[in-house]
């Protein structure tokens, strides 16, 4: 069992850097630096320093989706989170109940069955759980308008309690966000690559680091309920697996930035390590049992201390180094959640991950 830690209420990031003060832009975090136990204090903007020439970005292209959408289930005021949409043409969604504070209490007592009437004539109905863990996500099959019409017309981005007001769109688009050409994106971004600006990408293009994109679309993670991580839809395109492989083969360093691409790299990673293109469906939760077959360090924000992405970080890093970043985490004040600090987690200095068995270090 991992020691229980608690993120106090203000360590939650109330509104995106750039609104904290004047002069600032998304690069304007802290960044947490792991190398096994040793823990550093840098900011954002020192990223290009903390790379070497020939290091490898992984970076999810993945954009945002407006999804979540107000309706109504009889009288009853409701919000439908749109999480991933099924081959059948049917809508992994999650309902909630408004509170004018961010959409942030699960409704209860759904039952097979449920209508769910949404702006533009369009209605939801309830099918079948998601999964047999349990009833927080149901697949649903929409009616009388295109799900993707009613989220351009009347979606707003995902939001929770801890932040202090509602934001635009563009407020959760990263850099890397390219329009997916089936009309597919994340129900909630991919935000370790939020801080990331234009002019910090040219910099460190500039030192030698390279990048490989993929894509991930994440489905909804709701603030009280860290279950696993559902199937979600991935592409690793050619062109980046030849680039991580060569990366790898010429004793470099592979970087995933964020959960969402270590889950993506490595669903295409055989049990030899090699990377091949792929795309479709992943199931793969990366554990410290499972391991890591390719990736050497990673970026990616704080996370509550249920959250089944510590295990990814475990898979990574080790217990020891997780625990002690995130003891620093605590201690130095950082800001947890989308809009908050990062976190950077690179191998030991002097030291090389050996791969081999499906595991990292």
């Amino acid at each position: 069992m991992r020691t229980a830690f608690r993120v106090p209420e203000e360590l939650s990031a109330r509104v995106p850097a750039e609104q904290r003060g004047p002069g600032l832009d998304r690069d304007c975090v802290r960044l947490l630096v792991s190398r096994g136990t040793e823990v550093t204090h840098h900011g954002f903007r020192e990223l290009p320093g903390l790379l070497r020439a020939g290091d490898l970005l992984v970076v999810n292209t993945s954009p945002t989706r407006a999804a979540a959408v107000s309706g109504r289930i009889g009288y009853a005021r409701v919000v439908v989170h749109f999480s991933t949409r099924g081959d059948d043409g049917r809508w992994a969604v999650e309902l909630r109940e408004p509170d004018g504070r961010g959409t942030t209490r699960a409704r209860t007592g759904t039952c097979a069955g449920t209508t769910v009437s949404l702006p533009g004539g369009a209605r939801l109905v309830l099918e079948e759980p998601l999964s047999a863990r349990g009833e927080r996500l149901w697949w649903a099959r929409a009616a009388g308008a295109d799900v993707g019409d009613v989220l351009r017309g009347h979606g707003r981005p995902i939001r929770y309690s801890y932040t202090q007001r509602d934001q635009p769109l563009s407020a959760y688009q990263t850099v890397f966000a390219l329009p997916s050409a089936d009309g597919q994106g994340s129900a909630e971004m991919p935000s370790a690559a939020r801080p990331f600006t234009a002019p910090l990408v040219a910099e460190l293009v500039s030192r030698g680091v390279q990048f490989a994109p993929v894509t991930l679309h994440t489905g909804v993670a709701s603030a009280e309920a860290h279950e696993p991580p559902y199937p979600e839809r991935f592409q690793v395109p050619e062109a980046s697996a030849r680039l991580i492989n060569a990366v790898r083969a010429g004793d470099r360093r592979v970087v995933a930035v964020g959960t969402t691409a270590v889950r993506a790299v490595e669903s295409a990673a055989g049990a030899d390590g090699v990377v091949r293109a792929a795309e479709g469906w992943t199931d793969l939760v990366v554990t410290p049992e499972r391991g890591v077959r390719v990736v050497d360090g990673l970026l990616t924000g704080l996370h509550e201390p249920e959250a089944s992405h510590l295990l990814m970080l475990e898979a990574v890093a080790g217990r020891a180094a997780v625990d002690r970043a995130y003891d620093e985490a605590l201690r130095g004040l950082y800001l947890w959640h989308e809009f908050g600090d990062v976190h950077l987690i690179l191998p030991e200095e002097g030291s090389h991950a050996e791969r081999c068995d499906g595991n990292s270090w």
